[in-house]
């Protein structure tokens, strides 16, 4: 393919929205709170040694209001803008191809840079998955990102009522689960354990395995059988599924450019905006009201091992996380209309114009801080301490980012990622007049 007729057909974005970037590095920030529990091995401590910690019930009290406000909806957040800027990429490929003689664009070559992008995310995911942490979302993303091109041609009403589908299947497969006995996850459950086995991996020593293993060597086992748990995490909580569904969401808003009528000074007509307020306003209230109240059923029934059962878990769980994951959005998305000229935007949209680049080093610093390759303050600190911790790396990564920005037009993994993507080189350095 000729280097023209290549930037053509996917070439770059040249503007850029801040209320997404500003969105994306919000979503950081959630998800930061949600992962760190995990790194510190708060998370895989037993009763007994979560009661030797500094105030215990403090920290209970602080998960659960971690599960009410942070858990899911996030991870909802960011998938939806995942979907967002993938309806973009798809967007760009539909009007920069030329058009064959019936006047339809020719996708071929401009979707096979799609799916060289989409490779490029998975093989990020792989390494992220199996060299530095176990709880890796990338590959996911990429995988159920190849999907999205067989489900541009639907209308928008279609379009919502296969994310519906999506987002609803997994409580169906929790009925046929509970009908039938048979379960998918049996299979990754098994290897997940046979793993552990192999290395001496046991339940006594799951939750202080990465802090008293002070070679990479140690870290790597448990990263050999934490790929599986994280297949058997995919399986059991139908977790493709769910993130389908919000991708459909998502590029639903992107093909809708939800996001440009909320730019202050768009060109659109006040009857289309008004339109898009008026949905804005009914989203935050409607999911405000439904989720949040289901929010703290959801976080009592997660902290109390499920006592309702598996079916009204995951119904729970559908009609918290997402009404409440779609207020935060749209109540984000009506405060920056109002005071986008705030500086508070701008520091938010740093991170988030880095998100690749952002995900991974909050991966590369917990493993710092929390592992016996690095400081070793796992297992041995309060949820409390945690997430102050997450909150200081967070805030480091706004001040670098904005340097950073400062001088180069993208992140250091974005640049890896669109060479990899193009096949060739790119400046990384911002010109100078």
């Amino acid at each position: 393919m000729n280097k023209n007729l290549h930037e053509k057909a996917v070439g770059p974005v040249k503007k850029r929205y801040v209320v997404l970037d500003a969105l994306r590095g919000f979503a950081l920030l959630g998800i930061i709170l949600a992962n760190f529990p995990e790194f510190s091995l708060w998370t895989f401590q037993t009763p007994e040694a979560l009661n030797q910690l500094p105030a215990p019930a403090f920290d209970r009290f602080l998960h659960f209001l971690l599960y009410v406000f942070v858990d899911g909806k996030f991870y909802t957040i960011f998938s939806i803008l995942f979907g967002i800027g993938f309806s973009i990429i798809i967007g760009n490929i539909m009007r920069r191809s030329p058009l064959d003689p019936n006047g339809k664009p020719q996708t071929r070559r401009g979707f096979l840079i799609f799916y060289r992008r989409m490779t490029m995310l998975a093989l990020f995911g792989l390494c992220h998955l199996l060299f530095l942490w176990s709880g890796d979302i990338l590959l996911l993303y990429a995988l159920m990102g190849m999907l999205l091109p067989l489900f541009w041609s639907c209308s928008d009403r279609r379009l919502l009522r296969w994310a519906a589908f999506f987002l609803l299947l997994p409580i169906g497969i929790e009925m046929l689960r509970a009908l039938s006995g048979f379960s998918l996850a049996e299979l990754p459950y098994r290897l997940w354990w046979d793993t552990c086995a192999r290395y001496g991996i046991s339940e006594e020593n799951f939750g202080t395995w990465l802090r008293d293993a002070d070679t990479y060597r140690g870290m790597s086992q448990f990263l050999m059988q934490g790929a599986w748990e994280r297949l058997w995490e995919f399986v059991d909580g139908n977790r493709y599924f769910k993130v389908l569904g919000l991708f459909l969401i998502g590029m639903y808003i992107g093909r809708r450019r939800l996001y440009a009528v909320i730019t202050p000074g768009s060109e659109v007509s006040p009857a289309a905006a008004e339109s898009t307020f008026s949905l804005l306003r009914r989203i935050a209230g409607w999911g405000s009201a439904v989720g949040l109240p289901l929010s703290f059923a959801y976080a009592w029934s997660a902290c109390c091992a499920h006592p309702l059962g598996n079916i009204m878990h995951s119904l729970l769980y559908t009609f918290s996380v997402y009404p409440l994951g779609l207020a935060y959005i749209a109540a984000f998305a009506l405060l920056f209309h109002r005071t986008s000229q705030a500086p508070f935007w701008q520091m938010l949209a740093h991170p988030g114009r880095m998100a690749l680049t952002n995900y991974l080093s909050q991966s590369a610093c917990g493993v710092v801080l929390f592992y016996g390759v690095g400081f070793g303050l796992g297992a041995d600190t309060s949820l409390l301490t945690t997430e102050m911790l997450a909150l200081t790396v967070f805030l480091g990564q706004v001040f670098v980012s904005a340097l950073w920005l400062h001088c180069c037009q993208f992140g250091p993994l974005e640049w890896l990622w669109r060479m990899l993507t193009y096949g060739r080189r790119m400046p990384l350095l911002k010109e100078r007049h």
